[in-house]
């Protein structure tokens, strides 16, 4: 296994695990590689500085480390680095917390909803661009989203 620290077109850096440096291009060139931040799929690899770990004996001898600030590269992936990013992740809070997530059928739920065939409620979930143009032109109140949604796995 080996750890890329990345970034996207828009600038944003986050690290990502791969199996090879050869999964990571094969990867990358099927655009299955995607910013964490905004879905991105123009990821390149980052500069990134090397973890060299002391010889044995020189970590026991040596103290531990003192209370230093985390730099960017070391901070875990979960905590949001900017303003706009922090602003994102409670958008994000909020919509998972209040909402109910309806997958791929987040097109024939709002349109169920819009001609009163269903319950209104707030949802969100995934539509195509053709699906999300064909609620808006039909006048079904719909917003993107400025994340992608957790899927759920195994």
């Amino acid at each position: 296994m080996i750890q890329y620290a990345l970034k996207c077109a828009e600038g944003h850096r986050f690290d990502s695990w791969f199996k090879s440096a050869e999964a990571f291009d094969k990867l990358a060139a099927a655009g299955m590689v995607q910013c964490a931040v905004c879905g991105s799929d123009q990821v390149e690899k980052a500069m990134m500085t090397p973890r060299v770990r002391p010889g044995r004996k020189a970590a026991e001898t040596v103290p531990g480390p003192a209370a230093t600030p985390v730099a960017a590269s070391e901070r875990p992936l979960s905590q949001p680095a900017s303003a706009a990013e922090q602003a994102i992740a409670e958008l994000r809070r909020k919509v998972e917390e209040t909402s109910d997530y309806v997958g791929p059928n987040f097109a024939s739920e709002a349109r169920a909803m819009h001609q009163g065939e269903a319950p209104e409620r707030p949802i969100y979930g995934e539509a195509k661009p053709e699906e999300a143009r064909a609620l808006i032109e039909e006048g079904v109140p719909v917003t993107p989203l400025p994340f992608t949604p957790n899927r759920k796995t195994n």
